[in-house]
């Protein structure tokens, strides 16, 4: 399955709806390729929740009922074979309805559908979120997790890249525990000081990724010191950037728009206390995009 134009090859599997590869002209792949050694996956759907819950576990308000919930990091999708629905010259559509078994893990009826749009030399992912139940609401979480190439060339080192943000950023980040994944906000370490610029080298995820919850810039620019070729995410239908690598030195980098974050030390195991929750009403459809645009 693939969208094709002058600029870019796009393809992408059902299985989890995810893009499979991002080409340019030139045949330079973008796009991670999944290797097991350091990450098997490339960028998958994060939904209901993006990053963990402790101990992979929540409880959910249903009507009068309290009902306890498991799943694992980043939801309940991402390895489910999503359905065909629309595939023209430049858009792509998959959709998931809920079944028995997601229901046991999240106790919510829910639509997902994902379109895919290539226009020139930017992929735009449009999320779109049903709720099918019969309460006021349903909340939920979603975010993508798109890795990329790093380097993109051969005889390229990962730290010959370096990333740049849309503005000049003075921030720091919550703590994260590897381990968990749970992200401890009273502690914070220093990350931009009045730059746009991240220098990329592999001791920043030495304690696993990078959570930007307070950036001002809603786009971030994957760039070489070697060469024109590069990326750029823009995402402001999200108010969370995650910036990951492996531990091992993966020769990948990935960018993340989530519209919320793990669970933080101080949470309690109740879903709707945690970060930035978004809720859709009954019957009605919640969307959110990001683009990729290749450079």
């Amino acid at each position: 399955m693939k969208l094709k134009n002058d600029e870019l090859t796009v393809e992408f599997k059902p299985e989890g709806a995810t893009i499979s590869s991002i080409k340019d002209r030139d045949g330079v792949e973008y796009l991670w390729q999944g290797n097991p050694e350091y990450w098997s996956g490339q960028a998958p759907v994060l939904f209901p929740i993006c990053g963990s819950l402790r101990n992979d576990e929540a409880t959910f308000k249903v009507g009068e009922k309290t009902i306890s919930g498991s799943m694992p990091r980043h939801g309940i999708v991402r390895k489910r074979t999503f359905d065909l629905v629309k595939h023209t010259e430049n858009e792509i559509q998959f959709r998931i309805l809920s079944d028995d078994e997601m229901l046991k893990q999240y106790p919510f009826p829910f639509e997902l559908q994902l379109t895919y749009r290539l226009d020139g030399n930017k992929l735009e992912t449009e999320y779109a979120v049903r709720y099918l139940g019969e309460l006021d609401a349903m909340p939920f979480f979603i975010g993508g997790h798109p890795g990329f190439n790093c380097p993109l060339l051969e005889d390229e080192a990962f730290d010959d890249y370096y990333l740049e943000f849309e503005l000049e950023e003075d921030c720091t980040i919550p703590k994260s525990f590897p381990d968990t994944g749970l992200l401890d906000f009273s502690k914070r370490q220093p990350m931009l000081s009045k730059t746009r610029i991240l220098e990329l080298n592999y001791e920043l995820f030495q304690h696993d990724a990078l959570t930007f919850d307070n950036l001002k810039s809603r786009k971030v620019a994957l760039k070489s010191k070697n060469h024109q070729k590069g990326l750029k995410v823009s995402f402001e239908d999200f108010p969370f950037l995650v910036v990951w690598t492996t531990t091992n030195k993966g020769p990948f980098i990935a960018l993340e728009p989530w519209s919320g974050l793990s669970t933080s030390l101080t949470e309690t195991d109740n879903f709707i206390d945690k970060t930035h929750v978004t809720y859709v009403e009954k019957g009605e459809v919640s969307r959110k995009a990001f683009t990729i645009e290749i450079c």
